[in-house]
């Protein structure tokens, strides 16, 4: 089965698709960031599953702020993509891993990107360096003419 199931014709990929693992019985769910729409539908998404794994409030309101400017960054600079999330588990923590991906033009300067303050467009230059700070892990990989996916991880310290 392919990761975004039976493409429906009507829009370039289809709502969230689902793979589980055998091994570990983890659920991924896909989901296409193309419109405004979608950003919204990916926030109740986030918000669903950080709930799902028992995350509080605060952590809640963490996870979704950082998928929030990462959907939004993929949509605006990367004429969109996808937010893959999936719980995960390390020995006895639980965590959700988010990973956003899109086709466009890459970050040239990762380090410049990361400044407070920088922007490309209207935004007050606070969020990939804000996403990043709300979550336990944050990684980039971006190349320039191919696109960017980020994968991020934070742990559930409640359970």
């Amino acid at each position: 089965m392919s990761l975004y199931g039976d493409l429906d014709k009507a829009t370039a990929l289809p709502g969230p698709t689902r793979s589980a693992s055998a091994l570990d019985g983890d659920v991924r769910t896909v989901h296409a960031i193309r419109s405004e729409e979608d950003l919204l539908t990916v926030r109740h998404a986030v918000r669903d599953a950080t709930q799902r794994a028992g995350f509080g409030l605060v952590d809640q309101t963490r996870i979704v702020t950082a998928a929030s400017e990462l959907a939004r960054n993929a949509y605006v600079h990367g004429g969109g993509g996808t937010l893959a999330l999936e719980t995960v588990g390390q020995g006895d923590r639980c965590g959700l891993r988010l990973e956003v991906s899109d086709q466009g033009p890459g970050i040239a300067d990762l380090d410049q990107a990361f400044t407070d303050g920088y922007t490309t467009g209207a935004g007050l230059g606070h969020g990939l360096g804000g996403a990043r700070r709300l979550m336990h892990e944050f990684h980039v990989d971006s190349s320039p003419g191919l696109g960017t996916t980020i994968t991020a991880v934070r742990w559930n310290e409640r359970r």
